[in-house]
């Protein structure tokens, strides 16, 4: 019996029984169906991890001012400024695991150009914050060490900026006034995108540290030398919790605290976040994956279970084939090739659910869309194990039938 008869033979036996095929193909199809989506939910985990720490830079870690405490009543974060620049130069010199520490202050505020304004995020920084947050030039040039020093009124913008106020143009020696204080554009920044949490990086202007404090109201609140966080750079991303500990020790030594007193500071590793948040996501991945696994297992004892009924309905025709000189192996294939055949038909309506459950998570979800042919590949492999698997034991017990007494089966 050629392979191109069993195939038919299947696809007649199919059709005959089309509700009983849609109901055991229902198993495979949402298992199939949570393999593609627990692939493209793990692999969105994992580009949104990466965005973000694209978007931070690598190997980042953030000191913020910490928790101010009057009368029992704690503040929020950044209510005890204690932060200094004199404790970033101490950092670079004193945490070994460190290369780069940056002091920074930040504000929101109105900037004009012409008759044009927008509301966005200002920093005033020096160049060594740009290099730690991987801040890459478009067009222009970044500060030099004389306008950190003087507090030169020049400005690096991002391309919202540029967009906003601009149409797009390069502003390179354009005026903006930021907090009604002209400062003339020097530089742009290369588009960095949204955040994962949505938050876009391009919407800023930066400033120098020295400019922001002497020039705008941010640096009311910040006098001195106080800032409101100090921006580091591991060496390596290896180091980054040896690094967290070198700076915490180094800080609690110079601002004085006691021991077991609590930290006028706080020391964040966003990667430890970032990690925490991808676990999370992950479990979601592994819950899909349970899913798949218990609809496999449940579709394939389905199609088990409708071919031990096929093979009792059939026992004539098994008899009959026999009789008219079909060989065992040709009744074997012919049932396994129709356990095949169901299991792949709910393999690539599976597949079709689970591509449209990833789109509409997308569009709807603010998720990113990965598609992996090789998911539906796996899939699709999955599903025809399932069939062969479970299709076989029906299947070598049609062809194990007594031919004679097949025919005389009512």
């Amino acid at each position: 019996m050629k392979l191109s008869d069993s195939l038919l033979s299947a696809a007649a036996s199919l059709r005959a029984n089309k509700l009983r095929t849609a109901l055991t193909t229902l198993g495979i199809i949402i298992g199939v169906a949570a393999v593609i989506a627990m692939v493209g939910v793990g692999k969105g985990a994992q580009l949104r991890i990466e965005e973000a720490i694209q978007g931070l830079g690598e190997n980042v870690l953030f000191v913020r001012n910490g928790t101010n405490v009057a009368g029992g009543v704690r503040g929020g974060a950044n209510t005890k400024i204690s932060l200094t620049e004199a404790d970033a130069a101490a950092i670079v010199t004193g945490a070994p695991s460190i290369r780069i520490a940056a002091p920074t202050l930040r504000a929101t505020g109105q900037i004009i150009s012409g008759n044009t304004n927008w509301f966005t995020t200002i920093y005033g920084v020096g160049d060594a914050y740009l290099q730690a947050r991987e801040w890459q030039i478009g067009t222009g040039r970044t500060f030099n060490p004389n306008e950190e020093r003087a507090s030169t009124k020049v400005a690096i913008v991002g391309q919202t900026i540029i967009e906003q106020l601009f149409s797009g143009q390069d502003p390179v020696g354009e005026t903006i006034r930021v907090e009604r204080i002209p400062f003339r554009i020097i530089g742009t920044t290369r588009a960095k995108g949204e955040s994962s949490w949505g938050r876009d990086h391009d919407d800023v202007v930066f400033v120098p540290l020295s400019a922001a404090r002497s020039r705008l109201d941010v640096g009311k609140r910040y006098r001195g030398s106080l800032v409101r966080d100090i921006t580091l750079k591991a060496h390596s991303a290896d180091l980054l919790e040896t690094a967290e500990q070198e700076v915490t020790d180094l800080l609690r030594q110079r601002h004085r605290i006691r021991p077991g007193a609590p930290d006028d500071f706080y020391v964040r590793n966003i990667a430890q976040y970032l990690e925490a948040r991808a676990k999370s996501e992950r479990t979601m991945a592994y819950l899909l994956a349970a899913v798949a696994g218990i609809s496999l297992l449940v579709g394939g004892i389905g199609i088990m279970n409708i071919m031990l009924v096929s093979v009792t309905e059939r026992t004539r025709e098994v008899g009959l084939r026999m009789a008219v000189g079909a060989r065992r192996i040709d009744i074997l294939v012919q049932f396994v090739t129709e356990a095949l055949a169901v299991s792949l038909i709910g393999g690539v309506i599976g597949v079709a659910l689970g591509l449209g459950g990833l789109a509409a998570t997308a569009h709807w979800g603010d998720w990113p869309l990965v598609i992996s042919p090789l998911s539906a590949v796996i899939a699709m492999g999955f599903s025809a194990l399932v069939g062969i698997f479970f299709g076989y034991y029906p299947a070598h017990k049609a062809s194990r039938l007594d031919p004679i007494v097949a025919l005389r089966r009512e």
